[in-house]
């Protein structure tokens, strides 16, 4: 069975990305191709880049103990999805940070992305679509945008993400296009491995 990470991309208290978090584990608890395992970056407590040289140079190992587990636990995985809050029209630095804190256990694995504000996250995801690129990662097009009005539909006025159909039927898509990936692409790395 595929692993996939969730990687809950932001550490502030009362963060928002909590809800989507758990309403992805929730549409991930009926499916039978694959499991879905927590990466919070709250807990994970990674320290911002801070290595002597560059990961392309020690072949992906890292000095710090934090990043060196954070690696490993990025290497179990078969593909991923990420959280994504959007500031400033970017990506929060720990997300960024994250994927800077592991470098050859990104490399041909599908993610995905789920995002939440004014717009979605939309203008965030575009950028973590060039990083993960640069990973060698496949982002995969199907994404989830939690727009303004079902995110302040949750915040303030007592509604689900499942109220929103829309945002339900984008959650079916993600899963199963990155499930497609994750098949495709884990088998293109056994072969490259078998060679």
């Amino acid at each position: 069975m595929l692993k996939v990470g969730l990687i809950i991309g932001s550490t502030r208290p009362n963060r928002f990305a909590d809800v989507p978090a758990l309403w992805l584990l929730q549409g991930a608890h009926v499916r039978k191709d694959f499991d879905l395992e927590v990466l919070d970056l709250r807990a994970a407590e990674l320290p911002f880049f801070e290595e002597p040289q560059s990961p392309s140079v020690t072949q992906g190992v890292y000095t710090h103990p934090k990043a060196e587990a954070w690696r490993h636990r990025i290497g179990q995985c078969d593909a991923f999805v990420a959280t994504v809050a959007e500031y400033n029209h970017g990506p929060t630095a720990v997300l960024k940070n994250a994927f800077d804190s592991a470098y050859l256990e990104w490399n041909r694995k599908p993610i995905a992305f789920v995002g939440y504000g004014g717009v979605g996250a939309a203008r965030a995801i575009e950028h973590l679509r060039g990083i993960a690129i640069e990973l060698q990662m496949a982002p995969i097009k199907h994404e989830v945008n939690i727009g303004i009005e079902p995110f302040l539909g949750v915040l303030t006025r007592g509604k689900s993400l499942d109220d929103y159909e829309f945002l339900v039927s984008s959650r079916t898509a993600l899963y199963d296009h990155l499930v497609w990936w994750a098949n495709a692409l884990r088998a293109a790395r056994a072969e490259r491995l078998a060679a």
